[in-house]
């Protein structure tokens, strides 16, 4: 299993794509905007480069990796020759609906076709193709290069052939991979989601202010990012998708979104990529938005 199409490219999609590409795989990053791939192709080379000036890998290897990444605006171009399918798009369950019933009209039919959805049912994902043993989810962590965990998400038909294949090619990448079930929002964000939740919560009721609820999660919870700070880097959007599709999964109130992310979003304040969220980044290094906004 050498080939591997990556649809998607944006943080999560570059991400996974130079993954692949730092372990010899051939890497074809496919995205309907060529603008999206261009920017895509020049983090990664910029990352890499990073990690030359540390000498963690030689410019040679920079080389290699960035030579084993093809493009493609096209999806039946970028993915027929793929043993292996790894989608990164928007969290939008019918953007993901469309993407699987192209890639299983497209990819040949050994292909794997893997998500990098961090909430959204495997199961609902595999029915709308023809190849529901061979749909897996594959949830890299952000960033990709650095963050270790990949959790392995079986669907109700996903075969063992598939996860055992899945489970392998991340240990290739390096990565530590965990088999976990399908159900909204798996372990990861199941658990992180609330936090960060009732972390807005705690800042809607006027608890502490931003940096205040930060500091103490940091200090005393030696989480090394403050919830708030993270659901910035995360983006609000995402958040508030994952908790709206655990809300619906579970029928559970303690999933709802707090009405200040709500509030947030609808405004556009989505965190780092907007250049505001609960920190401002419009002017460089982050500084806390005033406590009064999130009244």
């Amino acid at each position: 299993m050498q080939n591997v199409s990556v649809i998607g490219a944006g943080t999560m999609g570059n991400g996974i794509a130079h993954v692949f590409a730092m372990k010899n795989f051939n890497v074809v990053l496919v995205d309907i905007n060529q603008g999206a791939l261009d920017k895509a192709i020049a983090t990664i080379d910029k990352n890499l480069e990073r990690m030359v000036s540390k000498e963690k890998i030689t410019a040679d290897q920079k080389s290699a990796a960035l030579n084993n990444i093809s493009t493609q605006t096209d999806m039946k171009s970028g993915v027929q020759k793929a043993d292996l399918v790894v989608e990164a798009a928007t969290e939008n369950i019918e953007l993901k609906f469309k993407i699987f019933q192209d890639l299983d009209e497209h990819a040949p039919e050994s292909c794997i076709l893997a998500t990098n959805t961090s909430s959204i049912s495997i199961t609902k994902i595999a029915a709308v193709t023809n190849r529901a043993d061979k749909v897996i989810g594959m949830h890299f962590m952000n960033p990709v290069p650095i963050m270790k965990l990949v959790e392995v998400i079986r669907g109700y038909s996903t075969s063992d052939e598939v996860t055992n294949a899945v489970t392998d090619i991340s240990k290739k990448l390096g990565k530590i991979p965990v088999e976990v079930n399908d159900y909204p929002g798996f372990v990861a964000n199941r658990i992180l989601m609330p936090m960060i939740n009732e972390a807005i919560i705690s800042l809607h009721e006027g608890v502490a202010g931003v940096e205040e609820i930060d500091s103490v999660m940091k200090l005393g919870m030696a989480h090394p990012m403050g919830p708030l700070q993270l659901a910035d880097f995360i983006g609000l959007d995402v958040c508030h998708s994952i908790l709206n599709v655990m809300y619906e999964g579970f029928g559970n109130p303690k999933y709802a979104p707090c009405p200040l992310l709500v509030n947030m979003v609808e405004a556009g304040n989505l965190g780092i990529k907007s250049g505001v969220g609960f920190y401002d980044y419009s002017n460089g290094p982050k500084n806390a938005v005033v406590a009064d906004n999130f009244k």
